[in-house]
Order: C-alpha cells, then structure tokens, then sequence
C-alpha cells in the first residue's frame, strides 16, 4: 500500500507564529516539530498497513524536514524547483494522501493560525469555479485527477473546518486551536504527534469508504494578487487574462494543467514583486 504526504509547517505541532519559521534558532525548533508530526503520520500508516510512503516537504523553499531523522520506512521529496509544487511524486499508483501540517487559506478564518494562500508576499485569493480555495483543496484536486482519495489531514481547527464540505471523510487531527493568526492554544508534542498516528493508522484502515475529491471541470481559477504588478505580470503566460487590476483568470479542461498554470502564475507574481529583472546587473 502507497501513501503519499504532502507536508507543511504553518498546521505542525507548536507553531503560533511567523517568528518561529523564519531562519533563526527558534526555527531549528520547529523543523524538528514538522518532521516528528511526519513520523508519526508514518508510524499510523504503517501499522495500519501502509508499505511505501513518499514525503513531500511543502514549506517555504521545501526543504525543511530533517532527513537524518525521518523515518526510515519513508522516501523524502525535498528542493524547490518543482512543477507540481507541494504534490510533487503523486500518481496514479498511490492509495491514498495525507496532508500534514496544513493551514488555513488567506482571507478565511481570523482565527486561522499563520493563514495564507501559497506564497503570502503575492497572493491574496484564490477562486475555482467562483469559490475561494486553500491550498488543501487546491491540492486535492491533483490527487482526484489520478484518482486518489484524501485520507487525513492534520493542522489547526480553523482549516479542519475550511476543507470539512468538500473532503467530509477523511481523518482530521486538530493539534492547535487558532486564537489569531499569531496566537494558538497548542497541544504538546507528546500529545499532538499520539494523536496523527492515531488518526493515521485510522485513516488506512477506513481507505475504502473514502469517496475521491473530483473538482468540475472545465476548471476555472480566479487569482487575486496583492499588487498590480504581480497580477499584470502573469499574463506574459498565453491564456491568462486580467479581469481587474489585481485578478487574472484561466481556464482549463483538465485540472492538472489548470494547476500548473496557477503554480507558474504564482511564481511569476513572486518575481514581479520588486521587479523581475531588479537583480540582474547589465
């Protein structure tokens, strides 16, 4: 049995704020957090049934789950360039996804800890077919294109309730309870990572009864951007028109393309931030 994991570390044990993720000591911390939620997952998994497990590390330049000390049962995708982004190695092959550590969306839940959509410095919204998406149900999709149910999710309350209509059978593992986006009532690693394998191992064994997420197609995406010139810039890619001075849209027939489309549309917005040739010197 193949189980994929799509990781994050804005959902993982202990993280409250953005301080605690940025390239200090107090980060080193919450590294270790990420990966031990990782290892649990994996442990539930297995005991479960589970045979090969691939990880993706999710966060930030994705590379942040230590290697030294995941567990050994698991292979682990890590590095940034990657055109599928967080699902990166997901396929048809796989039975089941769980996402760990996830978040809630921006312009969701006040009480969504560290909420953002995909890359906070650009992104303000992300529509499909009309209807504001986070990065859970985006990436739902791409395991509903190759057919593979979302099995277990663990973060914050906040993006528990996001995600609940859309993916109402998969396992959740609340490890925090949002108060603001920088402020959390946390449950201590002992506790939280008891309770992802729980879940985990909970989430396997009830496999069948998990009904597969298939997104409508033809699949619309509505992308709201922070500054005009991330929105502007975007549509240098054939097929994204700018519908306001900030919101681009496109179209596709298949879900896949359409998400690699939002995920080019992303990283050209992040580059066009202060100006995507500021850097190069003449």
């Amino acid at each position: 049995m193949k189980i994929f994991i799509s990781a994050d570390i804005e959902g993982a044990t202990g993280v409250a704020t953005n301080h605690q993720l940025r390239k200090n000591d107090e980060y080193q911390r919450f590294r270790k957090f990420m990966t031990e939620d990782v290892n649990a997952a994996i442990e539930g998994a297995c005991e479960a049934g589970a045979t090969d497990i691939l990880v993706a590390d999710g966060h930030g330049n994705m590379s942040n789950i230590f290697i030294e000390d995941l567990d050994p049962r698991a292979r682990l995708i890590t590095g940034n360039n990657r055109v599928m982004c967080q699902m990166e190695g997901l396929d048809e092959s796989f039975d089941g996804v769980f996402f760990i550590g996830y978040h809630g969306r921006e312009g969701g839940s006040e009480r969504a800890v560290i909420n953002h959509t995909l890359a906070g410095i650009c992104v303000w919204e992300i529509k499909i077919n009309g209807r504001p998406v986070g990065e859970a149900e985006m990436n739902a999709g791409v395991a509903g294109h190759f057919n593979v149910p979302i099995l277990m999710l663990s973060g914050d309350d906040a993006v528990s309730e996001e995600v609940k209509k859309t993916l109402p059978d998969m396992e959740t593992a609340i490890v925090k309870r949002g108060i603001d986006r920088i402020a959390a009532d946390l449950l201590p690693p002992v506790r939280s990572h008891a309770l992802i394998k729980e879940k985990a191992k909970k989430a396997v064994h009830n496999l069948e009864r998990v009904v597969v997420y298939k997104a409508e197609l033809p699949a619309t995406f509505d992308i709201t951007f922070k500054r005009t010139s991330q929105a502007f810039m975007t549509t240098t890619i054939p097929g994204v028109e700018l519908i306001g001075p900030k919101t681009i849209r496109f179209t596709s027939e298949d879900y896949l393309t359409a998400y690699k489309q939002m995920w080019a549309c992303v990283i050209i917005a992040m580059a066009a931030t202060d100006g995507v040739l500021g850097q190069i010197n003449a």
